[in-house]
C-alpha cells in the first residue's frame, strides 16, 4: 500500500525488553511496589503486551526471578573443585550488579512459592557439589553457606561495613573483604570435605 508503513514486531525482542525492564523494577521495589505501567513504558511497550506474554504481574515477577537466577548461574557457574574461588566470583558478580540478589530477596519476602521451586540452576549446582561432599543434603547445606558468605557484603548495613573506620566502597577494602570471603569458604569446605 502506497503511503503506509508496515510495522514488523519482533515478539522475542519485545519480551526480552519487558523482562529487562521488569528486573530493574522488581529489584528496586519488589512485586507489590512494581507498576506494570512503568515496566511497559521503560520497555517501550504497553501493558497489554505484558499480559499477553506473562499472563499477569505475578507471572512477570516469576519470569524475572527465573531469569535472574539463570543469568547468575550462567555467568558464575559453580566450580566444585574450587568452591572458595567460586565464592569470590559470586562476590564480584553481586557487587557489580546486585539485581539477581535483590530480586531473589523480594521473592523470598513476597512470593516464596516461586523461590521455593527447585530451579534447574540450583539442581545442577547441587549435583555438581554433591560429587565432592558425598551427598545432596550436605551439598545443599554447603551451597547455602557459600552463598551466604559471598552475598554478605552486599546485604550488610553500611554502618557495619564502615565500623572499622574505613570507606567500605574503597578498592582496598573491597579487595580485603573478597580475600576474607575466599579464605572463609576455603576453611569451611576443607572442614566439610574432611567429615565422614
Amino acid at each position: 500500500m502506497e503511503g503506509s508503513v508496515m510495522v514488523v514486531r519482533d515478539a522475542e525482542a519485545t519480551r526480552a525488553r519487558i523482562l529487562e525492564a521488569a528486573l530493574a523494577e522488581f529489584a528496586a521495589v519488589g512485586l507489590a511496589g512494581a507498576r506494570v505501567e512503568r515496566i511497559a513504558a521503560e520497555a517501550g511497550s504497553n501493558v497489554r503486551m505484558i499480559y499477553a506474554y506473562f499472563g499477569n504481574k505475578s507471572g512477570l515477577f516469576d519470569a524475572a526471578v527465573r531469569s535472574a537466577v539463570e543469568t547468575m548461574a550462567a555467568a558464575v557457574p559453580p566450580t566444585p573443585d574450587s568452591l572458595a574461588e567460586w565464592a569470590g566470583r559470586l562476590f564480584d558478580f553481586h557487587l557489580e550488579d546486585p539485581t539477581a540478589l535483590r530480586v531473589s530477596l523480594w521473592a523470598q519476602l513476597e512470593r516464596p512459592a516461586v523461590a521455593s521451586e527447585p530451579m534447574g540452576a540450583y539442581l545442577e549446582k547441587t549435583l555438581a557439589v554433591a560429587t565432592r561432599v558425598g551427598s545432596a543434603r550436605r551439598a545443599v547445606d554447603l551451597l547455602v553457606i557459600v552463598y551466604s558468605i559471598a552475598q554478605a557484603w552486599v546485604l550488610s548495613p553500611q554502618g557495619l561495613l564502615a565500623a572499622d573506620g574505613s570507606d567500605p566502597s574503597s578498592p582496598e577494602r573491597i579487595v580485603s573483604h573478597r580475600a576474607a570471603v575466599v579464605r572463609s569458604v576455603a576453611a569451611i569446605v576443607d572442614l566439610e570435605v574432611s567429615q565422614p
